[in-house]
Order: C-alpha cells, then structure tokens, then sequence
C-alpha cells in the first residue's frame, strides 16, 4: 500500500501495514484499560449484579472506550491512505453510537431513543459512506437491488448485527471472542482479495479487542467489562466489515473468490443471528416483548449446566468456527440450502443444550423431594396420597417453567 500526500510518498507492503496496525491497536486498547479501570472506580461506574446477571461483584463497564480508541487510531493512521471517503463516515458512526452507547451505560435511555441513535449512525454510513448492500447474489433469484430498498435492507441488517452482538454481551469473554474470530477470519479474506485497509480495519479490531479479553477474564485487579459502548461499537465495525465482504465479492478471484457469500456471511455471524432469533422467538411465544431480559440465551444455559464463563465461551466460539468452515467447505451449494443447513445445525445444538439443561433440573427436583416429605412429615402434616401424586407434578411445572 502506498501512503502518499504532497510532500511525502512511501510504499509498505502490506503485511507489515497489518502487523503495525496489530501492534498499535493492541497496545493503545491495553494501555488505556487500567487508566479506565481506575476512572470507573472514582466516579462509580459499575455495572452492578441485579440477580439476572452472570457476574457476582461490580464491575467497571467502560471497556468499550478503549477498544474504539486503539480500533479507531490504529485504522485511521495505518490504513487512512488506503480508502476513500467512506472511512470518515465509519468513523462518525463509530463516534455516535459511541456516546449512544455510553448514555445507555450511564442512565438506561429507553430502547426508541437507542434504535434511533443506531439508525442515525447507520444511515450516515450507508448514505454518506456508500457502504450497502447492492445485490442479493442470487437469494430468491433476486440480484442487483435499486438504491434505495438498497439504503433501507442495509440499515436494517446494520441494525440486527449490533443488537445481536449487544445481546450475547452476557458473560464474560463471549461478544469479544465471537468478535476476534469473525474479524480475523474478515481479515484474511480481505488480505487475500487485495483489499488491505479492510484487512488493517479487521486485524486492528481483533488485536483490540483481544487486549480487552485479556482483562475482561484473566485479570483481577483490573476487571472490565465492554458495556452497552463496547459492544455495539463492536456489532456495528463487524458489520460493516460483513458488507464490505459482500461488495468485495465482485473483486475476488480465484481462491478467494465465495460462490454463497450471503450464506457464508450468515454462517459467520451465526451465533449473535441465531441466538436473537432464538430468544425473540421464545418470548414472544410467552407472551411476552421480545426486548424482555431473561436467562434463556445459550450462554445463560451453558452456565447453568455448570460450565464456567471461560469454558462457555471457548465452547460457543468453538462452535462459531466449525460453522465457519461448514460454510467455506459447502459454498458450492445454493445459498438457500447452505443456510438451512446452518439453521438446522444451530437448532439442533439449542436443543440439545435446553434438553441437557431439563434433564439436569429434573434430576435436581427429584433428588429434592425425599426431602420435602420428610420436612413435611416431621411438622406433622398428614398426606393425602392422591394430593401427594399431584403436588410434585405441579412443583415440577413451575421449577422447570423457567427453561
């Protein structure tokens, strides 16, 4: 890549361009985070345990703050010479759903006001970045699309990535190493293309958010979390880099050229996509809003079966990239079929993580029992034995109604 203004014109190959875009993301993100850490505990900005939560102490959330300024800095300086006008108009929708984000960690702004903000930052990327979607690549048969359905479904799918990495935000450790799996698998697509500021983009968003891993779930003295900021600052930059995939299929040759790129995309973001369709699905089922917070995520069910916020996440990224490489292994297949298969891969394993979870807590309730009766028995309570037949199924309905 050449970096080149009125004074000064010099070359860098590319995989040092990427290399120092690591190095300069990585330790911008992991220099600030202690600074940051000691803020949050002066003016009390801490996430604090509510019961639903997976965490026991409280916790600072403004680790989304470093990870857009060593994302940020490291994109701009290392690959600002390499794109056009679009990277100001990412920047600036980095920065609004920066202080969206931030606002909601600080006094919970109602879900309109929030969606308006994604939709604002979202707009001026497709709008004035000119990064949309402008083809289907065959989905329904369907290929170019006009601009403005163009403008509308590319704010729409913008919207669906963020609040789908805002809502597996639940543990620790699992929106950023979903993230880092799918930004570096993103950045060597895009080395591989020809594409490198994308690739500096991708490889500085990894190396960012893996500092903030490090401290997120290996550190104790400076324990962070990405909050609301982190992680739609996180959904939004994947998925602008997921369009950017898309776009740059016309440009791919060769080995690197994707025949179902919808449906690799899809099979990319296939754990924030398919566990939000997953919950929405469930609550409103129960008649409940789909914006209801509950445990019946993946990851709140991966806990409960006794697996540690660690293991559950390196089981659920794992899982991400099996699903990455069934999709560049099947992208000779319609995209229609390579996605059903996705989905029904992904439904078979959520069932079978909630039929574990069942099993689990039946087990629980009947190990219980014997105990009950006997409380019972000593307070003198006489038994009816068709009551006694009853009562424990009901028991059963409402302890395992939470599932």
């Amino acid at each position: 890549m050449e970096f080149s203004n009125e004074l000064l014109s010099v070359y860098l190959p590319a995989w040092l361009i990427i290399l120092l875009g690591i190095i300069v993301a990585f330790a911008i993100t992991y220099i600030l985070i202690p600074p940051i850490v000691e803020l949050a505990r002066t003016r009390g900005l801490y996430d604090i345990p509510n019961g639903r939560t997976s965490h026991l102490k409280a916790t600072p959330y403004l680790g989304g703050v470093a990870v857009f300024t060593g994302f940020v800095i490291s994109t701009v300086v290392m690959a600002g010479f390499g794109f056009s006008k679009d990277l100001v108009y990412i920047v600036a929708g980095l920065i609004i759903i920066l202080f969206v984000g931030l606002k909601d960690d600080m006094m919970a702004i109602k879900p309109v006001n929030k969606l308006i903000g994604q939709i604002a930052a979202s707009g001026i990327i497709v709008i004035l970045g000119e990064i949309r979607i402008d083809s289907f690549h065959g989905v329904f048969g369907l290929y170019d699309i006009p601009y403005i359905p163009g403008v509308l479904f590319t704010i729409f799918v913008l919207i669906v990535i963020i609040n789908g990495f805002n809502l597996i935000d639940g543990i620790d450790g699992l929106s950023s190493g979903v993230s880092i799996l799918i930004s570096l698998t993103l950045g060597i697509w895009f080395l591989g293309a020809g594409m490198v500021q994308y690739a500096v983009m991708s490889f500085a968003l990894a190396a960012s958010l893996t500092a903030f891993f490090y401290f997120n779930v290996f550190s104790r003295k400076n324990k962070i979390f990405l909050g609301d900021a982190g992680s739609l600052i996180t959904g939004l930059a994947i998925g602008i880099l997921t369009i950017c995939f898309l776009k740059g299929q016309t440009e791919a040759i060769g080995l690197w050229e994707i025949h179902a790129a919808p449906a690799m995309a899809f099979g990319l973001l296939i754990i924030p996509l398919f566990d939000t369709l997953r919950v929405f699905i469930l609550r409103i089922s129960q008649g409940r809003s789909p914006l209801s917070a509950d445990r019946q995520h993946i990851h709140h069910h991966l806990n409960d079966l006794g697996y540690s916020h660690l293991h559950t996440t390196l089981i659920i990224v794992f899982s991400n990239f099996l699903f990455i490489i069934l999709s560049i292994s099947l992208q000779h297949l319609r995209n229609l079929y390579l996605i059903a298969i996705q989905l029904s891969l992904a439904g078979i394993l959520a069932y079978l993580t909630t039929w574990s979870l069942r099993r689990k807590r039946e087990k629980a309730f009947i190990a219980r029992m014997p105990l009950a009766r006997e409380v019972e028995m000593k307070s003198g309570t006489s038994f009816n034995t068709d009551r006694e037949e009853k009562l424990p199924e009901k028991r059963k309905e409402l302890y395992l109604k939470k599932i």
